[in-house]
Formats: structure tokens, sequence, C-alpha cells
């Protein structure tokens, strides 16, 4: 069984605090955000030194009607084996929707959205998750998410679906006890029953991150500190089994590296909490018990590493997949196209969704292009807000950032002529068949005139 101990997500702005960071056991990247061919030196020292690294991904989409892209399943893939990492991870979860199989245009989120506890909704997952299992050259771990809203109709409690999951597939669980304080919070579901019906014999590791909330809804930050409720959650999590690793997550907003040292004490002390009262009930799974509950890989699990699962239901038909696929078209629509909001769906909270996907879209392309912000100095929000509002993404991040800029760029926009001229070069240098030549005197020349 693969003991992972504590661990702290690597982000390239705290690569160094993460290095000199005493205890730390393994790092977590996200996988998008590396290319196996020129990996960060932060993390080819941390793998000399031993510390495991693990691939999160976060775009497959393995909850959506579709069927896992081949190109994005070999591109995880690679990075698994260029971090020689032993485990990988993604989330339940769809993140676009529409196209050929809904014949509907296709949408991208952006974002993590979840999947209805139906057993269509199932019946695809488990399809989508052995296909994805015979790609992957180790064994693979879901994350449950949060969420904003829920949906109408659904046939199982979230235990019941991580459950039947599990016993299908032989798909591992890493489980974010942050995501189950969110949808305490906005769905009403108590992390007691959620935890109560877990399979915990399959839990991989765990997740724990900070959040906010404004207006009576909680939003799942990562960019805050752990607030009590969660840390709670994970001590009940740990009186129930040992888990195998639990990591804090950390992607804005980053605090001195003594505060990150805090909150991940504070991690260990809820842990260190939780396995004493597991200790004092004599179960399996208590510390230092070789039976211990948390081993994946222990014989006769149905979380054992790739094991498929016995006599698992036959792959989902087509007609399964397009009944989700025009459900999960219809809700994406409604949040990132200004479509009616389908019947059944709680409209405010799915204006909250909305509105927090747009401001996600503007945040991210700031970071990936941050010449526009530069650019467009303090009207870059509003400008890309409005963008949105008409415009759905349809190609990631990166082509939102070319297409916003090329929205601007059409005619009877109102832009005076240096701005126009210099959103026109950054278009032509990003968009061309070639990268043209900007030295960084034309980038000074921007920054000095935005200053």
């Amino acid at each position: 069984m693969l003991r992972l101990g504590t661990g702290i997500g690597w982000r390239p702005e705290i690569a160094d605090a993460v290095e000199a960071m005493p205890g730390i056991d393994w790092v977590e990247v996200v996988a998008e955000n590396v290319c196996p061919g020129h990996l960060p030196q932060s993390l080819l020292r941390l793998r000399e030194r031993g510390v495991t690294v693990i691939p999160h991904g976060v775009s497959l989409g393995l909850g959506g009607a579709e069927r896992p892209d081949p190109g994005r399943l070999t591109a995880l893939a690679e990075r698994v084996a260029a971090l020689g990492a032993p485990l990988v991870t993604e989330h339940i979860a769809f993140v676009r929707a529409g196209g050929a199989l809904t014949a509907s245009p296709r949408l991208e989120a952006g974002h993590l959205l979840p999947v209805p506890r139906t057993r269509d909704a199932l019946d695809v997952l488990c399809d989508n998750v052995r296909i994805a299992q015979d790609a992957l050259p180790v064994p693979l771990a879901l994350e449950n998410i949060a969420a904003l809203f829920s949906w109408p109709g659904e046939e199982l409690t979230e235990g019941q679906f991580l459950s039947e999951l599990v016993e299908r597939t032989g798909v591992r669980l890493l489980i974010d006890v942050a995501n189950l304080h969110t949808n305490h919070v906005n769905r009403g579901e108590d992390p007691a029953a959620a935890l109560a019906g877990l399979p915990v014999e399959a839990i991989a590791y765990v997740h724990v991150a900070g959040g906010f909330k404004r207006d009576g809804v909680w939003h799942d930050s990562h960019a805050h500190p752990v607030p009590r409720p969660v840390l709670d959650i994970l001590t009940g999590l740990a009186s129930r089994v040992a888990p195998p690793g639990v990591l804090l997550e950390r992607d804005d907003n980053f605090p001195e590296p003594a505060e990150l040292e805090r909150e991940l004490g504070a991690v260990r002390a809820a842990v260190t909490a939780g396995a004493a009262r597991l200790a004092g009930t004599g179960k399996p799974g208590a510390a230092g018990d070789p039976s211990a509950a948390g081993d994946p890989g222990a014989a006769g699990d149905p979380g054992a590493a790739g094991d498929p699962a016995v006599g698992a239901p036959a792959p989902a038909g087509s007609e399964v997949r397009q009944r989700l696929g025009v459900a999960q078209a219809a809700v994406l629509s409604s949040l990132v196209a200004g479509t009616p909001v389908p019947e059944g769906f709680d409209r405010a909270r799915m204006g909250v969704q909305a509105r927090a996907l747009a401001a996600k879209r503007a945040d991210v392309v700031a970071k990936v292009a941050p010449e526009l912000p530069v650019i467009l100095g303090d009207g870059y929000r509003q400008a890309f807000l409005e963008y949105a509002r008409s415009l759905p993404m349809s190609g990631g991040y990166r082509q939102d950032a070319l297409d916003f800029a090329g929205h601007l760029l059409k005619p009877g926009r109102p832009q005076d002529p240096g701005t126009r001229r210099e959103l026109r070069e950054w278009w032509l240098h990003r968009a061309g068949p070639a990268p043209r030549p900007r030295g960084l005197a034309a980038r000074a020349r921007v920054l000095l005139r935005r200053a």
C-alpha cells in the first residue's frame, strides 16, 4: 500500500518555500501545468530528495457524457511517466458539454461541475473510468468535488454513488474534506453521513483546503486558511480510517511560509486527534494495524490497483450517453451562454455559479495572458466580463485569451489608438502560425506606458 504521509500542493509561486519546508513527504502538481520534457527544476530537486510527486488532472471530464479524449489520456500518462508517479488523480465532474453527441454547440466550463447522482450518470462515469484505467500506467484515484448547485431528481446519495463506483471499477478515491464542508453549506448534505457511507478502504489520500462564505454560499477558493469545520471533518474521517496521505491545497493568495507551516501543523493535529479516537475503538485501520482498512492493495479489496471489477455491467450505451449529454449541455449553456435555467434547478444558485464561472475566466485568462491586463489597464475586467456574457469558452483558457483579444479588435470597438495597436501586436504575436519576435524592450515599453 502507498503510504504518503503529509503533503502540500506544489505551485510555482511557493516552490522555494515548499523545498525548504520541513516534514513534507510528498507534493501534488496540477498535471496540465507541467510539460513532461521541461519539468520545473524545483520538482526535479524534490524528486532527487525522494519526495513523491503525484499529478492531479483537471481536464479529463470523466463525468461528462462523451468518452474520454485519447489525446488527453495520452498527455496525462506522459506526465505520470515523467514524474515517476505511483498514482494519478482526477475528478468526478464534467467540464465540457455539447458537440456531436447532442447536435449543439460545444461549450467549455473552465471549471469542475457536479454530475447528477443518477443511474445514467453512474453508468457513463463507470464506463469512462474503465477507459481511463486502461490508458494510464498507474492506479487512478478520483476526487469528490464541491458544488454550488444540486441536480433535481437524484437517485443516490454521495456515499451510495461512490461506493458503487468503487465496486464496479476498482478505482480509488481522493476524498476532499473541504468539499464535504462546501456541500454541507451549499446543498445541506451532512458530512458525517457522507463519511459514514464512504468505502473508506478505497481512499488513496485526502485533500484539505480553505474557502470563504458570502451571501450564504460557501466558495471553495483554495485561497484562504483552512477553517475549523473542515479540520473537524478531517478528524472525523481519521477516526474511521487512517488516511494513507493528507495534502494541503493552496492555489492563490499565498501566505508567508510560516503561515503555511502552521496550517500543516493544524492538519497534522486534526489527523492525530482522529487517530487517537480510532485507536481507542480497536477497529481495523488503527495506526500500526497491519490489516488497516485504508490499505487499497489488501487482498480481496475492490479498490486494489487497477483490479477490474467482477461482473461489471456492460458499457453505457449511446442512448444513455445522449440523455446525459443533453442534460449537461442544457445546464452548461444556462451557466455560460445565458440560455434559460433548466426546470428543477435553483435559479438563484445557478446565477451564483454563472457569475463565479465568468469571474474565474477573467482571473485565469489574466494569468495565462498577463499582458492583457497590462495593455487594457483598469478596463480589463469589465471588458472581459462583457465579452464572457455573450461568448462562451469553447477551447480552453489560452484560446479564450486569443478570442477575447480578437473580439476587442473587431471594427467599431471603442479603444484609443495606442491600446488598439498594442492589442493587435499581442494578438499577432500569439495567434500567428509562428510566434513573432517580441523583445524585452517592447514588453518594457508596454509596462512603462501603463505604469
